[in-house]
């Protein structure tokens, strides 16, 4: 809940992202004038994890995965709303892979600094600042500020892929919507349509990605005969558009363009294996930049 008045931008991922990878880093750097890669406790320490990913998991990480990613998710709420007066609440969503569950203490208090110091652009002189009312796993309530106690009751949810779906009919439509910017390069460009196989090459390599960094090791799939399948899939209907969004790196000193596609794409075809992935990708997103909460997706099979 907003303390005072606060100015969101229209996509909030960014403003979410970076003052929460401030927050973080006060809450748990001990070295602050050491950069992570030539710092000791790089190896051991939560905000290298979280954001210095590649440099904390440079001594364990599995050869088959070169650029390991980031083990969470920020989604911001998709509200287009850009105002939010004193006392208006909203929501946001955190989603942690692997090893990053066991320091959700830490995210939950970077969280409430995040609070006192304030998100957004300035109104007289002062960022959005807010109160974490509470933290919810599931339906359960894990952290409120009333007692200020984290009470850690639902197992952390194991991420699987699912068995193929059965349907009545062999070929059917399936309509994706893109729900935050999507950032796919297909042959080292940006893509600004979706063909069924880029789609489902962003699907495979996210999931091979996170389930070799974070899980149980490389899923059993047929990555070729997938891909190969994928491209007998037809677009019978697309609505895509590009939705271009400037972000401040504070690293690299600089404005930088962070477009994506929005919009809805429909499929046509035997798409009965490709639902797990789907299904599962929905919840893990797509693309570049996921961490931003880009490459959230949300599919519905037509009758």
């Amino acid at each position: 809940m907003f303390e005072n008045e606060a100015v969101l931008p229209y996509y909030k991922g960014s403003t979410f992202r970076g003052v929460f990878g401030h927050a973080l880093k006060r809450v748990v750097c001990a070295l602050k004038r050491e950069e992570c890669g030539q710092c000791l406790l790089k190896e051991r320490c939560v905000y290298a994890l979280v954001f210095e990913t590649p440099v904390a998991l440079k001594s364990v990480q599995s050869s088959r995965t070169a650029s390991p990613p980031h083990p969470f998710v920020i989604e911001p709420p998709l509200t287009t709303s850009t105002r939010f007066p004193e006392r208006a609440s909203f929501d946001f969503q955190l989603l942690l892979f692997g090893d990053a569950n066991k320091n959700l203490p830490y995210f939950i208090y970077a969280f409430e600094q995040m609070g006192k110091i304030g998100i957004g652009r300035k109104v007289n002189g002062k960022r959005g600042r807010f109160v974490l009312k509470k933290v919810r796993c599931g339906e359960d309530i894990i952290y409120s500020d009333i007692d200020q106690k984290l009470n850690m009751t639902s197992p952390v949810q194991i991420i699987t892929l699912g068995p193929n779906e059965s349907h009545s009919e062999k070929e059917f439509n399936l309509r994706l919507h893109l729900l935050t910017p999507l950032r796919l390069k297909f042959e080292n460009r940006l893509k600004a349509d979706l063909p069924f196989h880029v789609l489902v090459r962003a699907m495979l390599r996210r999931i091979s990605t996170l389930f070799n960094t974070y899980g149980q090791g490389e899923p059993k799939l047929d990555y070729r005969g997938l891909v190969k399948k994928a491209e007998q899939i037809k677009v019978a209907e697309a609505d895509l558009r590009w939705f271009d969004w400037r972000r401040y790196s504070l690293r690299q000193d600089k404005a930088m363009l962070m477009g994506g596609m929005i919009g809805t794409v429909t499929y046509h075809g035997d798409l009965r294996e490709y639902i797990p992935l789907i299904d599962l990708c929905s919840e893990l997103h797509l693309g570049k930049q996921t961490t931003f909460g880009l490459g959230k997706i949300e599919a519905e099979v037509l009758k």
